[in-house]
């Protein structure tokens, strides 16, 4: 089934690891415009950058976005996104997707799966994705958010420690491992009406805990639909290290 949607890119340029990221170049263009051109390549109905600085307002217009400005004091994407939906006056039912201005590659595909997958299960409010972890380093790495699901496909629990816990763990390999882990990738769908819901929700423990804000809907007893990912997903652009991997990633694809 095709899902009608739209895609809100959240953009800050005061990062504190990586200050500016959005506007950093990558093969002669800024990071911003690199995932503006990825959603513009899935099946979105529009493309919308939500923004409260005027260097990243003023560079995605020149290269053909949408923009809409929004206040300085939100502390999350997601509440960035909920006041640019809330401007641009959509419907409750709207299917809104999130895409991290920071992700580089991201296949349109996996924007495609995700929109749909919220739209074949209307009694979900919220769905993201994962992709099975295949190198042992990443059950420890903080900086790979794992994710445990249902047999109903809904989420149970985020964490940046490794979850489940496995007897032995150590000595095995992840063949071996009796409950394949999977790592979490940040692009979320979301129904509009709820935007406005999740944002007003207080921040809970756990999310103060984990730094994980899709822990404030499964604290409030929201279930969070969670597909296996299509494709492999981009390349997340967070400090100065991703960025010259990156760098180097594409000029190596060139040669």
């Amino acid at each position: 089934m095709t899902a009608r949607f739209k895609v809100v890119i959240p953009a800050r340029y005061a990062s504190t690891r990586l200050p500016g990221k959005p506007l950093l170049a990558i093969a002669g263009k800024p990071l911003l415009q690199h995932v503006y051109e990825a959603a513009c390549a899935s099946r979105a109905g529009a493309v919308v950058i939500a923004t409260d600085d005027e260097r990243i307002k003023t560079t995605a217009e020149s290269f053909g976005a949408m923009v809409v400005m929004t206040s300085t004091a939100h502390q999350s994407g997601t509440d960035r996104i909920a006041e640019a939906v809330t401007n641009m006056q959509e419907p409750d039912d709207t299917v809104i997707v999130n895409v991290q201005g920071d992700e580089y590659g991201l296949p349109p595909a996996i924007i495609n799966q995700l929109a749909v997958a919220l739209q074949d299960y209307p009694d979900y409010l919220m769905a993201t994705l994962c992709e099975k972890i295949i190198n042992k380093a990443d059950m420890t790495n903080p900086h790979v958010v794992k994710v445990i699901i249902d047999n109903h496909k809904s989420a149970i629990y985020f964490s940046r420690a490794a979850i489940p816990w496995v007897e032995q763990a150590g000595e095995l390999s992840m063949q071996a491992f009796p409950y394949q882990p999977s790592r979490h990738i940040g692009i979320y769908a979301y129904r509009a009406g709820f935007l406005k819901t999740f944002t007003a929700l207080a921040m809970c423990p756990l999310e103060s805990s984990e730094k994980l804000e899709q822990l404030r809907a499964l604290y409030y007893g929201y279930r969070i639909r969670v597909e296996l990912a299509c494709a492999t997903c981009g390349l997340e652009v967070n400090t100065l290290e991703d960025l010259e991997r990156v760098r180097k990633t594409v000029t190596s694809h060139k040669l």
